[in-house]
């Protein structure tokens, strides 16, 4: 039985959507793969290779080879497994792909993770010294969040990379929405957060005054996050979060979080038809008051990047231009927005299937820039059109003017995603690639995101209502 072991864990090359840059891919590191690294037991020796990031190295011939799968980089990750199978080296997959949909991952590798990793990785590696390595992992309970140790950060080139100050303090969700993993049955039901102290240790280990937590949804406990905030608030950090639609509903912790330094949010409002959140049981969101709700985050002087979705059974060809007009009209800071599509394993891939809707197979085309399936309102070329149309009028010189900030302190970072991260991202990639990506955002972030001042009120000029600002002289 071997003493120790060498494991080559691999994260797969993403497919580039039409209006991406390298911003996209080079975006931050691999949380999960970390994270693995960080469970392996010591006498074992971890590397690290992201496609996006790097060119591959000679390694030698590692013991084992761990790829993280998603839909869109199945194909990729099956040529690798391939590769390294030929060459007598097991493989393992996880990420979220195998676990939404084991039965076709299984034939490219000689073991599965099915769920979280935590509870399964030293028994696979143990069953790996000893030549008995099972083709299926699964837990039979999820992972106890206090025993998750902090990333590998040591694994990293953290240069090539836009952002390495992320984080996550929780996994899971309250809402099952259809097109939503979260609606896979292998995927644990609920959403737990880590303790408390462990997420201030993990902080402090950043050695940074700025972080980004990247969990599907900040406020999935609403009460956990308020305590974590009212910790926030004496570390005079700045920071930026996902919450849920639902957020306008909770504004004492949304005065909380902006005391603390929140200063963006990224907000899965979807659509602008409540016929399309009933009819995919998005139900914590409300179309009606969405107006509201911007007004209010925008008061308390946080940036909105709202998530929007384009493709759902009651949308007509008209629904981008529409949506388009509402996020000018409520000055939305940016917009990531998707093509709908039908991840497998998931509750609207069962019904599309079952209705005779999906017309492409092919996952590379699954990253949310391409209609898979026949929509219901519009044909899938509208859809793509429509799509393509959204993203070049939002990021128009005349929309960037239309959607000026109201409050000052909120300008140069508008100016810096607007502009340097989407209508400029080519040549500032170029920029990056030569100093550094994280230098190139360490930058940015210091010159949008001055040290912290007291809050104190001012005026919006366009609606009349109170702005929250850092900045003086407004």
């Amino acid at each position: 039985m071997q003493s120790s072991l060498h494991i080559r864990l691999i994260a797969p090359r993403l497919s580039r959507r039409p209006m991406d840059s390298d911003w996209k891919i080079r975006m931050s590191p691999p949380l999960a793969l970390l994270t693995v690294a960080a469970l392996t037991p010591p006498e074992h020796r971890v590397t690290l290779h992201d496609e996006n990031v790097a060119r591959p190295r000679r390694m030698g011939r590692p013991d084992l080879v761990g790829i993280s799968v998603k839909a869109d980089t199945f194909a990729r990750a099956c040529e690798l497994a391939a590769a390294w199978r030929r060459r007598g080296v097991p493989v393992v997959l996880g990420g979220i792909h195998p676990t939404a949909c084991p039965d076709d991952c299984a034939p490219w590798a000689d073991a599965l993770v099915i769920g979280e990793a935590e509870p399964v990785w030293t028994t696979l590696l143990a069953d790996l010294r000893r030549g008995r390595l099972q083709p299926r992992y699964q837990a039979a309970a999820p992972a106890d969040l206090a025993t998750v140790p902090q990333p590998r950060w040591d694994l990293l080139r953290a240069g090539a990379y836009l952002f390495t100050n992320t984080l996550t303090i929780s996994r899971g969700c309250p809402w099952q929405c259809d097109f939503c993993y979260s609606s896979s049955p292998n995927l644990p039901r609920g959403h737990r957060t880590k303790p408390l102290a462990g997420v201030l240790a993990e902080i402090r280990a950043l050695g940074t005054d700025h972080v980004m937590f990247i969990d599907d949804n900040f406020i999935g406990s609403p009460a956990r996050a308020s305590e974590l905030v009212a910790a926030l608030a004496p570390l005079n950090l700045t920071w930026h979060a996902a919450v849920s639609a639902d957020i306008g509903q909770r504004l004492d912790l949304l005065d909380h979080m902006a005391a603390a330094g929140c200063r963006s949010l990224f907000i899965g409002f979807e659509t602008v038809n409540q016929a399309n959140l009933r009819g995919c049981r998005k139900s914590q969101n409300r179309v009606a008051s969405y107006d509201t709700t911007l007004r209010e985050i925008h008061a308390h002087g946080i940036m909105v990047n709202a998530s929007i979705v384009f493709g759902f059974d009651a949308d007509g060809p008209e629904v981008f231009a529409d949506t388009v007009a509402w996020l000018e009209r409520n000055r939305v800071a940016t917009m990531t927005a998707h093509i709908l599509t039908p991840y497998p394993g998931t509750r609207l891939h069962q019904r599309l299937v079952a209705e005779g809707r999906i017309i492409e197979r092919d996952l590379r085309r699954y990253n949310t820039a391409y209609a898979v399936f026949r929509p219901a309102g519009m044909s899938a070329a509208e859809l793509e059109t429509g799509y393509r149309w959204a993203y070049s009028r939002f990021y128009s010189w005349r929309s960037i003017f239309r959607r000026w900030p109201a409050a000052r302190a909120q300008r140069l970072a508008y100016l810096e995603f607007n502009l340097f991260y989407r209508k400029f991202g080519k040549l500032t990639c170029w920029a990056g690639r030569l100093c550094g990506m994280r230098n190139l955002a360490k930058l940015a972030r210091a010159l949008a995101y001055p040290p912290r001042q007291p809050l104190r009120r001012a005026r919006a000029p366009d609606n009349g209502l109170p702005v929250l600002s850092t900045a003086p002289g407004l």
